[in-house]
């Protein structure tokens, strides 16, 4: 993102009023550490100073403006100015945290400031790596701003660190201020984290003062669940912001309506890209969804539902008959649905397996938005099994010229019941006593809805 005609200054204080914006709604510690490239090229003259002048002033003027904020801690690091590349080699390790984290470090950073001389190298993927040791822990908020006139000098990676970083959880994705850099390919900062190309020295009051005032005021999204006519009524579904680089669950939402009818706003960090889901049946997901800082976002996901209504048409002689439901095809299990229950899923094709005995298979179902879909199983039958000892054995459905094994017996009980959907059906038994195969005994019978059949052995 190139940001034209705007003050190095005014970035300083975006980046960080975004780094703090999550304070105004959890009051959770921000650590921001200012990593500065003093390497020998800063010495150069940009505009009305040298790069390193003007990167100094507006810092220190930034961090005026910070002064009083609650939840804050800062610190300083900066590469580049322990050995000059003039009378040495290139030294890749020239990187120092010269301010550590803590309170009120407005002055050593101020002091800290004026004793840098910038005469080295670029190292920025060894002082990202640095910089994860500077942070005391990971349960804060924890903020990189780099500000550089240059790309990598190393030959190291500064991506695969930061994102490594990131998905340690160790930080959130870095901001990359670039100063001076028109001739510079600025792509592999984009990367790295949130990269942006200050083009000019020059300063407007008025936009810093609407910048500062939109960025510590919360960033707020609104989600719109679409219907079938893509009008954003779809409510009450649960909602989880994840961050994008390291997938940590940040928020969770009941979706909800507000007084006006209207999906309701949500406070959100604007510091992170998020994946959304929203919790339907199946889930429905957006990935990578940026938030613009001091902004109101409204995000849209297609969930056009309808419901699907389990009945069965009798008296339900099961104590807890559920049903799987699944995909059209597909074997991922999509919900568990009780019976004499209603239940909402995305419009499309699904199967359903009754756990009846024996299993009710129903497929090809299609749900269509803002209708209700009935599914009505027939009413079951019981069979009282009584048998002279225990044993060995099973139940078998009669389809045709085959059978279809339904269940076993239970091998420690003489009195068994077994409730069963409507049809024809074969029980095998034998004795645990018996030694012989020739023992097996074999009954046919026929269950029928709300009726009761007795075999005795």
């Amino acid at each position: 993102m190139k940001i034209k005609g705007q003050s190095l200054k005014n970035l300083f204080v975006v980046l960080i009023c975004m780094g703090l914006t999550q304070v105004s709604i959890s009051q959770e510690l921000t650590r921001i550490l200012f990593v500065l490239d003093a390497s020998n090229s800063m010495n150069g003259r940009w505009q009305s100073q040298t790069k390193m002048d003007i990167a100094t002033d507006l810092l220190k003027e930034s961090l005026d403006e910070l002064k009083g904020t609650p939840d804050l801690e800062l610190a300083l690091r900066a590469y580049g100015h322990g050995s000059s590349i003039a009378t040495a080699e290139q030294n890749c390790d020239d990187t120092e945290l010269l301010v550590p984290f803590g309170p009120y470090r407005f002055s050593q950073i101020d002091e800290a400031l004026e004793e840098i001389e910038p005469q080295g190298t670029t190292p920025i993927a060894r002082s990202l790596e640095r910089a994860a040791e500077d942070f005391p822990d990971a349960e804060a908020r924890n903020v990189i701003i780099l500000i550089t006139d240059g790309i990598e000098a190393c030959d190291e990676d500064p991506c695969a660190v930061s994102l490594a970083l990131q998905r340690k959880k160790v930080i959130l994705k870095p901001f990359i201020i670039g100063i001076g850099m028109e001739n510079v390919d600025t792509t592999p900062f984009e990367c790295i984290g949130n990269f942006f190309d200050a083009s000019s020295e020059e300063t407007f009051e008025k936009v810093l003062q609407v910048v500062i005032s939109q960025a510590l005021n919360n960033t707020t999204v609104q989600v719109d669940l679409l219907d079938a006519q893509l009008e954003p009524t779809v409510t009450n579904v649960p909602l989880t912001f994840s961050d994008s680089n390291t997938g940590k669950i940040l928020y969770q939402f009941i979706h909800t309506m507000n007084k006006a009818g209207n999906p309701d706003t949500l406070p959100l960090d604007p510091v992170y890209t998020y994946d959304i889901i929203a919790h339907t049946l199946p889930p429905q997901k957006v990935d990578f969804q940026p938030i613009v800082p001091g902004e109101h976002t409204t995000i849209t996901l297609e969930a056009p539902i309808g419901e699907l209504d389990l009945k069965m048409e009798g008296r339900n002689a099961y104590k807890d008959l559920k049903c799987l439901i699944r995909g059209s095809g597909l074997q991922e299990l999509v919900n568990v649905q009780d019976f004499n229950t209603s239940e909402s899923y995305i419009q499309g094709m699904y199967d359903l397996e009754v756990l009846t005995l024996p299993r009710t298979r129903i497929p090809n179902v299609r749900i269509t938005a803002d209708k209700s879909t009935p599914i009505a199983i027939p009413t079951p039958g019981v069979l009282n099994l009584i048998l002279p000892s225990i044993g060995y054995g099973c139940i078998q459905q009669v389809k045709g010229n085959t059978l279809e094994w339904v269940c076993n017996l239970d091998g420690t009980d003489t009195q068994q019941q077994f409730v069963l959907q409507p049809g024809h059906y074969r029980v095998l038994y034998r004795s645990r006593k018996s030694k012989q195969a020739i023992y097996t005994l074999e009954r046919e019978f026929k269950i029928e809805s709300e009726s009761s059949v007795q075999i005795r052995f």
